[in-house]
């Protein structure tokens, strides 16, 4: 996949999602007899634009930067107001009536986000892989803990789980909270058994949030798979398999001779030779080849470990007894997406909070590359991949424009609910004060995104 198709599905996304938020407050401004100026997709210079009937004259625009959007109202403090329209302004209307158009938008990519989750739900059903501990790296937290290969997890700190989503999604939440995971589980030939995590240090739990780092790199376990080819998937162009010559697609045979059955014995072989030089044999349209190449040296907790620069190509196929599959009925589907929505939104609220508090990795936020990644890799698997990535998207659009961050929705939320109770406005100097921390805010965050995206293209 090129960039090309990164920025196509992140465009198609954002402005799909952008568009629906708008929506949001247009659709009740105008209900709740807002004069709306203009609904515009993006910013910029307007590339399309239609103007409404009569007496709004309302403009419809798509614009040229689709990083956002907007809908601008009638506004005295934006210049003189009609004295005939004074009352369709928005300093006019009640501060509640304000409160409620800018929940609109938030609101409106959380009903989507259910909406799209009751549909997939309604027509698929659920299908949950069996969380089954494959490997676990001796002298690790895990192997402590007793944990061992063929354990089936079937509850964490007494909430049950269902699948490895589960499971993941109630390991960061323990990590990054108390530190402590009490895993029940199913153990063949002895029945139920208990693992507990527990992670003392405070700095530990912090790396253990960081991307990749939770399960093998941390925890010392991973969910059992069965063994993939050794057919290489996406190759760094800096890393010692792109410069070296190999692609996506090749397989590999051996290293230094030692036959590979699977892709998880590449790293296995390279990991503890950093540095070294290495001859990899691989097969390229039928066509077996050999190549030379001197193993990347990088560091990992504190130890040098070797890489290529390469993942594995594709998913494995699980076979059926992995699998649980549950069909649900249209209303049980709409229970299940109501649920799932605000499970999400719950941990997405723990996890900001505790970032700000230091418990969480600042690395997990994503910038515009990342997200247009993931958008373009998503689009790729297919129709549920990419709704999937929508519904995660436009649950996080709502959250974050519920905080409390003047130029977010949030933050003006907060303004108006002042004012209501006050019985006057806040004074211009204390709204722009308020603008100037929220823009400062916000460009801390994107900056932060954007080398967290940069460090892991480049790093």
């Amino acid at each position: 996949m090129n960039f090309a198709w990164y920025v196509l599905w992140f465009v198609v996304a954002v402005g799909l999602l952008v568009t629906i938020h708008e929506f949001g407050h247009f659709w009740v401004a105008r209900r709740l007899g807002f004069k709306v100026l203009r609904f515009s997709v993006g910013f910029g210079k307007p590339l399309w634009m239609h103007v409404g009937a009569a007496p709004d004259r309302t403009e419809y625009v798509i614009a040229a930067i689709p990083l956002g959007g907007y809908v601008k109202m009638l506004d005295e403090r934006e210049g003189p107001v009609d004295a005939q329209e004074a009352h369709r302004s928005f300093t006019r209307k009640a501060p509640w009536q304000r409160i409620v158009v800018l929940l609109a938008g938030p609101a409106a990519n959380i009903v989507f986000a259910i909406v799209v989750l009751w549909a997939m739900l309604a027509v698929s059903g659920v299908t949950e892989v069996r969380p089954l501990v494959g490997d676990v790296r001796p002298d690790s937290i895990a192997a402590h803990a007793g944990l061992r290969t063929g354990d089936e997890i079937t509850a964490i700190n007494g909430k049950p789980v269902a699948g490895e989503s589960d499971v993941v999604f109630g390991l960061i939440d323990a990590m990054s909270g108390s530190g402590d995971a009490r895993l029940d589980l199913k153990r063949d030939n002895v029945g139920a058994a208990t693992a507990d995590l527990f992670v003392n240090s405070a700095q530990e739990r912090r790396r253990l949030t960081e991307p990749t780092q939770l399960f093998w790199n941390g925890l010392g376990f991973r969910f059992w798979q069965p063994p993939s080819p050794a057919i290489l998937g996406r190759v760094e162009p800096s890393g010692a398999a792109g410069r070296a010559g190999l692609r996506s697609g090749d397989l590999i045979v051996s290293i230094d001779g030692q036959p590979i059955e699977a892709f998880r014995d590449i790293p296995a072989k390279i990991a503890g030779r950093p540095g070294e030089s290495t001859a990899i044999a691989f097969r390229r349209d039928g066509i077996d080849k050999t190549l030379r190449l001197t193993i990347d040296s990088v560091e990992e907790d504190g130890k040098r470990i070797g890489r290529l620069g390469v993942t594995e190509a594709g998913n494995v196929e699980l076979p059926p007894s992995m699998l649980r599959h549950t069909n649900l009925s249209v209303p049980g589907a709409l229970k299940a997406a109501v649920r799932k929505a605000w499970d999400m939104t719950l941990l997405q609220g723990r996890l900001f909070a505790r970032m700000l508090t230091g418990q969480v990795s600042l690395k997990n936020l994503n910038g515009p590359l990342s997200i247009a990644q993931y958008a373009g890799e998503s689009a790729h698997a297919g129709v549920e991949s990419f709704l999937g990535f929508l519904v995660l998207i436009s649950l996080s659009l709502g959250f974050l424009n519920l905080l409390p961050i003047p130029i977010l929705d949030g933050g003006q939320i907060l303004f108006q609910a002042i004012e209501w109770l006050k019985g006057s406005p806040l004074s211009d100097r204390a709204q722009v004060f308020g603008q100037q921390v929220g823009i400062a805010l916000l460009l801390l965050l994107m900056g932060v995104a954007l080398f967290n995206d940069l460090a892991r293209q480049f790093g």
